[in-house]
């Protein structure tokens, strides 16, 4: 395939004109005419093609473009009819608030005003026409990024009067990505500030406003009408959960198959359903796209590469790392259930505001659900609760980073003081009390296998200012993990068994403290002059550790 992928491409007139692969979406356009409200907000997880599909309506419906050329071969274009009374027929205003994401609000306020500001740069042909002293001094104001926040909030519902003033109809408006400013507000303490602000902004523009045609907004989440809606009777809502338009965002299997063929990586299938599907939207099942492009990328120049986490790189995580700081233990035990590959069910709440998506376990999964991390099993319309699993490998990843990040970070450090002076005082009782603290702490996603334990224990040295080594080839074999304190010639090596039952743990200590012997796992660092060298014998059984030390 000659057609370059488009990997960060989110402006339709540059992928098309610039011969990007493109999968043909733009019967979406058909079908928002067919059944759209007045306001029409589009709710999806990021990076499933909103901000591309936004912009393809507003190259569309742009008065000021001749956009045949770019839709000339789509399915859009053999509705006939439909593109002579629609294509660039009506005056359009397209903003994105996806970039004002910042620390402080009077840092997001700006933003918003140079944002506001380069819109009416764009349009700022409007003041060659007539139009009221007061209108023009307003304008200038905002294109000078000088308005009072009056005029700011007001800012697009001037801009739809001067519009339709200057063209004679109605005015589409289209906001991509409007609830980024709520959640960055959330994340850093000032949602309350900008939602007011926004909730002006598109209030005033939303409501009872008989310039507006209609319009089309996208975001990750439906912030509640009481938080940023308020009053707005003509909102039409379409999430993750219904069918109407289910199939416009994402990939589906049959275009999976068709970019596999047309990449000649058919070969691949396997890879991307086990990494990057399991997504359901209404009734369709979709893969996310962002990754699919980026793997293929990778495949088109390296046929050996692997599939690696694109998304996370996208997402923020801070979410999942809230509610385990929270110390939820039902919510540790669902996680669990999950990353062992089960499933959990839990009431849906799609009306939330950002400040309220930890106020209730319930608020937890039902954002997990919206914003892409889980999807549904089962859904029952009549009560509102949903069976939901893991969609795929890269997300299953992105909740083991998450956890193992919040145990080094959070849960680690507070005992680590106390690990030190246990080990190297060698008290078997103390330091096996510590690590069944620990594990309770903690959330086991790999059914208590060794691989868990081993993980669970490097997790916890990692932090701490020892060198530690995993998997060491020392004396006849390679030791589980090897805890070196360079500065005072000492060290420690674990060997840890998997025990079938509490009774059996003792036992299991001793067929470690014996592999450590048998194998002369101390003999290298005794020749390297590690003077004191500490054997831990240990072994778990769930939740429960037990360690018995030998000086070797």
């Amino acid at each position: 395939m000659k057609k370059k992928l488009p990997i960060g491409i989110e402006r339709f007139e540059e992928l098309s004109q610039e011969d990007f692969y493109y999968v043909d979406k733009t019967l979406f356009i058909r079908d928002l005419l067919r059944s759209r409200g007045k306001v029409n907000l589009f709710t999806r997880p990021r990076r499933f093609g909103k901000s591309l599909n936004i912009d393809m309506l507003n190259c569309f419906f742009d008065i000021r473009k001749d956009s045949r050329s770019l839709f000339d071969g789509l399915a859009i274009s053999a509705e006939k009819e439909l593109c002579e009374n629609w294509m660039n027929r009506y005056p359009t205003i397209f903003i994105t608030l996806k970039n004002i994401s910042s620390l402080a609000f009077s840092d997001a306020y700006e933003g918003l005003v140079y944002v506001i500001s380069q819109l009416y740069d764009d349009h700022c042909y409007l003041l060659e026409k007539d139009m009221s002293e007061t209108d023009r001094k307003m304008f200038n104001r905002i294109l000078f990024r000088n308005p009072s926040k009056t005029e700011l909030c007001n800012s697009l519902l001037l801009l739809t009067k001067l519009l339709e003033q200057y063209y004679g109809t109605g005015v589409i408006l289209f906001v991509d990505e409007y609830d980024v400013p709520m959640s960055r507000g959330a994340a850093n303490g000032y949602y309350r500030e900008i939602a007011d602000v926004i909730g002006l902004l598109l209030g005033a523009a939303l409501k009872t406003n008989p310039c507006l045609k209609f319009a089309v907004l996208t975001g990750c989440l439906r912030i509640a009408k009481e938080s940023i809606f308020t009053g707005l009777n003509n909102l039409y809502v379409d999430s993750i959960s219904d069918s109407r338009f289910d199939e416009y965002f994402g990939f589906t299997d049959s275009e999976i198959n068709r970019i596999l063929k047309d990449t000649g990586l058919t070969q691949a299938k396997d890879s991307i359903r086990e990494w990057y599907d399991g997504y359901h939207f209404g009734e369709a099942e979709v893969y996310c796209p962002w990754d699919v492009v980026n793997y293929i990328s990778q495949l088109q120049y390296d046929p050996e590469a692997k599939p690696k986490n694109f998304w996370a790189n996208t997402s923020g995580n801070d979410i999942i790392r809230q509610f385990l700081t929270k110390n939820n233990a039902g919510i540790k035990e669902q996680l669990s259930a999950l990353l062992g590959g089960g499933t959990i069910k839990t009431q849906v709440n799609e009306n939330l505001t950002y400040e309220d998506l930890t106020g209730t376990e319930h608020n937890f999964w039902s954002v997990l659900y919206l914003t892409g991390y889980l999807t549904p099993v089962h859904v029952d319309v009549a009560t509102d609760e949903a069976e939901f699993k893991i969609p795929n490998k890269e997300v299953r990843l992105i909740f083991e980073n998450s956890i193992a990040q919040w145990f080094s970070r959070d849960v680690v450090p507070a005992v680590l003081s106390e690990i030190s002076t246990l080990l190297w005082n060698c008290d078997e009782e103390g330091l096996s009390k510590v690590f069944s603290r620990l594990l309770f702490k903690t959330i086991s996603y790999y059914d208590y296998s060794e691989s868990f334990y081993h993980a669970f224990l490097a997790g916890i040295f990692a932090v701490s200012p020892y060198e530690v080594k995993s998997n060491r080839e020392n004396g006849t074999g390679r030791t589980d993990i090897t805890v070196v304190d360079a500065d005072n010639a000492r060290a420690a090596i674990f060997e840890f068994k998997a025990a079938g039952s509490s009774e059996g743990l003792e036992s299991k200590c001793g067929e470690a403290l014996k592999q450590i012997a048998d194998r002369q796992y101390a003999e290298e660092l005794q020749e390297d002059s590690y003077l004191d060298v500490v054997c831990c014998g240990t072994a778990f059984y769930r939740k429960k550790c037990m360690i018995k030390i030998r000086k070797c």
